[in-house]
């Protein structure tokens, strides 16, 4: 019996439809010896999860699941009937895959204990992200942070468990629910994007090694809240207009954030008369696209200091965030260190 050995198939009947998520992680696993291959299942419960909330986002319209719920979440704010849902997709994904301990969630009060004393990670998550514009059909996502945590596996989770900087994460990533379906996520070896293809139900390789642009010709920052701003703020984007750079806000941080890492920019969420302390939460939005943005060449602040250096204090602790291309970044920054520098000489 003659064999021979495999010819991979050189016709164009047959495309290549590319690397798989599953079998990217895999790949990948060599990474994380001390992983013993948790981390990988993590994230494969994680895309799951986002497989479900994908197709749920979806139909949102014909199922009626769409709107308000009725009730608020701890910020405050309305909580939409998809924001429950996909809280519900995700805790469950997470609960029984098995290697996690506890949660932090936007739209929990409190930590989520899973009572699994095995499990060796924490993962801080927004369920969704922008979801006021599920009605109006504008993309959405989901934010997720993965830390190892502090104490001894076997033991109860402490709160030092919980309240680690973001330079203590293993993991990050988000989910882009828009014209098409991306799961981004770092590991601290550079940024890699999934596209997800309804008709597999998978997600495949479509961005390797995501490299955010050293400037940009983009900013975004909600411009009716100008009056609030910083001074500093304030002359930033003046003398964006001046340079005739173009204003983008979606309004759904996932959806700002992607555009800018793909084609140059920064997006700005101060601090305000309002919100002194900024709007956007530390733990699961922040922290999460400061890893990928650092691990893709740019950098996250929050006007006075490195957003992963950030010690957090409370569970849903706010904060400043001015994120994306490293040059845009830095001409906030020197702005607002040059104003702090002439208040000082001016008051001696």
């Amino acid at each position: 019996m003659k064999i021979l050995p495999y010819q991979p198939d050189q016709s164009n009947l047959a495309y290549s439809v590319g690397m798989t998520l599953d079998r990217f992680i895999k790949f990948k696993q060599q990474d994380f010896p001390f992983a013993s291959g948790e981390l990988s299942q993590l994230l494969r419960d994680i895309a799951l999860a986002a497989k479900i909330v994908n197709r749920e986002t979806n139909r949102a319209g014909l199922a009626n699941i769409g709107g308000a719920f009725g009730q608020t979440n701890v910020q405050g704010e309305e909580q939409q009937k998809l924001d429950v849902i996909a809280n519900i997709r995700f805790m469950r994904a997470l609960s029984k895959g098995g290697e996690v301990c506890a949660i932090v969630s936007e739209e929990e009060d409190s930590v989520i204990d899973l009572q699994n004393s095995s499990g060796k990670y924490v993962v801080a998550i927004d369920p969704l992200d922008g979801s006021s514009n599920i009605d109006v059909n504008i993309s959405i996502g989901t934010i997720f942070s993965i830390y190892r945590r502090k104490t001894p596996v076997g033991s109860p989770i402490q709160e030092i468990d919980i309240m680690q900087p973001g330079n203590q994460q293993v993991a990050a990533g988000y989910v882009l629910y828009g014209s098409s379906t991306m799961l981004v996520y770092t590991t601290g070896c550079g940024v890699n994007g999934f596209t997800y293809e309804n008709s597999l139900g998978e997600f495949f390789l479509s961005h390797p090694e995501m490299k955010a642009p050293k400037d940009g010709m983009i900013y975004s920052i909600n411009e009716g809240l100008q009056l609030e701003w910083e001074p500093e703020i304030f002359s930033y984007i003046q003398s964006c207009k001046e340079r005739k750079l173009q204003s983008r806000y979606i309004g759904s941080l996932v959806a700002d954030f992607h555009r800018n890492l793909l084609k140059g920019g920064v997006y700005l969420y101060p601090s305000t008369l309002k919100n002194p302390s900024g709007k956007l939460r530390l733990l699961y939005e922040a922290n999460a696209l400061a890893m990928i943005i650092e691990q893709a060449g740019g950098k996250a602040t929050d006007g006075n200091q490195r957003i992963l250096d950030i010690q957090p204090h409370s569970l849903h602790q706010r904060t400043p965030l001015i994120i994306g291309s490293e040059k845009m970044v830095n001409e906030v920054i020197s702005m607002k260190t040059n104003s702090s520098l002439t208040s000082k000489a001016f008051n001696h």
